[in-house]
Parts: C-alpha cells; sequence; structure tokens
C-alpha cells in the first residue's frame, strides 16, 4: 500500500511582511505617543504607516510576492494603524471631554475600520479595482492626522470648544463613510510605471511641490479634496448614469 505525499509546506514572503510589520510598529509607536499627549509625533507615524502600508502591496506586486496571508497580515496592520492608531489620538486629543460621546466616537472608528477591511476582503475578487466601495480606512487615518497637523492654521477663536466639535463631526462622518457604498478612486489602475501624457508628469510634479511647500496646511486639504470628489463622483455621476439607463430602458408592454 502506497503512502500518501505530505501536503507540502506553503512559506511565506519576508519583503512585503516586512513592510506590513514597519507599519504595524510604526502604528503601534502612534498609540503610545497618543497616549503620552505627543500628538503631532502621532500623526506624522500615522503617516508613515501610509506610507509603509503603500509600499507593501507595490513590492509585492512588483516582486510577484503576493499571498492570501500576505492579504491577511495586511488588514489586521491596517486595522491596528489605521483603526486603534487614529481613535486614540482624536480621543486623548479632542474628544474625551465629551464624556461617553467621544468615547463613542472614537470606538466608531475602529469598528467601522474593521467592518471596511471585512467588505474589502471579500469583495475583493468581484468588484472593479478602480474604485474603492466605501472610504479606505488608510485615507480615514490620514485626514485625521494632517488635521491635527493643520491645527497651526486655524484661528484661535475656532481652536477651543469649535475645533473638538468639529473633530468629533468628522469623526463620525469619515466613520460613516468607510462602511458606505460611496465610491472612491484606487488609482491601482493608473500604473505609475506605465508610460502617460507629458501632461500628466508636469501635473504630478507641481502638484507634489504645492504639497511639499506647505505640507501642514495642503495635506489635510487634499485628503478633503479626495474626500469631497468620492461623494461628488458618487451622488451626481452615478446617480445621474443610473437614471438614464432607467429612462433608457425599454417598458415591457
Amino acid at each position: 500500500m502506497s503512502e500518501r505525499p505530505l501536503p507540502r509546506h506553503k512559506g511565506v514572503y519576508i519583503l512585503p511582511n516586512l513592510f506590513t510589520t514597519a507599519s504595524l510598529f510604526v502604528g503601534f509607536l502612534g498609540i503610545l505617543w497618543a497616549v503620552q499627549g505627543r500628538f503631532e509625533v502621532c500623526a506624522l507615524a500615522i503617516l508613515g504607516s501610509g506610507i509603509l502600508d503603500g509600499l507593501d502591496g507595490k513590492v509585492a506586486r512588483l516582486t510577484g510576492t503576493s499571498s492570501e496571508f500576505g492579504v491577511q497580515y495586511d488588514s489586521l496592520a491596517d486595522l491596528v494603524a489605521f483603526g486603534v492608531t487614529p481613535a486614540m489620538l482624536v480621543y486623548f486629543w479632542k474628544l474625551q471631554q465629551f464624556g461617553r460621546l467621544g468615547l463613542m466616537a472614537a470606538f466608531l472608528i475602529v469598528a467601522c475600520g474593521a467592518l471596511r477591511l471585512a467588505r474589502f476582503n471579500v469583495q475583493t475578487k468581484v468588484i472593479s479595482k478602480k474604485f474603492f466601495i466605501g472610504l479606505p480606512i488608510p485615507a480615514q487615518a490620514c485626514t485625521l492626522a494632517t488635521l491635527v497637523l493643520f491645527t497651526p492654521y486655524i484661528p484661535e477663536a475656532w481652536s477651543g470648544r469649535p475645533l473638538a466639535l468639529t473633530v468629533l463631526t468628522m469623526t463620525y462622518v469619515l466613520s460613516f463613510l468607510m462602511v458606505s457604498t460611496i465610491r472612491f478612486a484606487s488609482f491601482k489602475e493608473y500604473g505609475f510605471l506605465k508610460a502617460h501624457p507629458f501632461s500628466s508628469m508636469v501635473t504630478a510634479i507641481l502638484l507634489f511641490v504645492l504639497v511639499a511647500s506647505r505640507p501642514r496646511a495642503l495635506g489635510f486639504l487634499l485628503f478633503l479634496g479626495y474626500i469631497a470628489s468620492g461623494i461628488l463622483y458618487t451622488l451626481f455621476y452615478l446617480s445621474r448614469r443610473g437614471s438614464k439607463l432607467l429612462r433608457e430602458t425599454p417598458k415591457l408592454s
């Protein structure tokens, strides 16, 4: 009687998972800094995690080392770096003064972020890669992080209670957007390593120079513009296209 061959051990790819681990570690440091009241450093940690999170996927695709393990590990790291860390940041920064309302707002970031990641993992193989359904959790976290860095540009009259109310409202809105069906551009099919018109290169350089000149101010405005673009695209373009298709569909007699 012949013996059945033992299943081969499936290894994991080290390089992309190292970037994921680095993103997780920076997010963990951000939690510590938020507890210590070092909010600007925590905000920078979230932005650093965002860069590392983008690199791990690029490295995996360029080297052909994508795996299901990497996808699941990346989601768990994202929940910490872009769910728990920004929740701790805004809670200790502005939401703590609202008591239970602020506590629930901070928890909503984590809960909606987890739901967003779970839905993405389930739908990733059956939906278009051109758009995200719901606000990506890194974009939510980076929006709150850049808001912290944007505060020096806020008038002193608005830096107290009005700013705290703005943060509270924005927390609920961003949490809702993560679990909504609003489409946000993913830029995955743009192909930064592919050839593009010369005007696209000039536009990218000008945008980079503009943001680099005033990163504290324009970083937050850039993320606000990204969120607004998804809302406007879904509410106006997709809704009009859907109504147009309904009008053009012949009615059955």
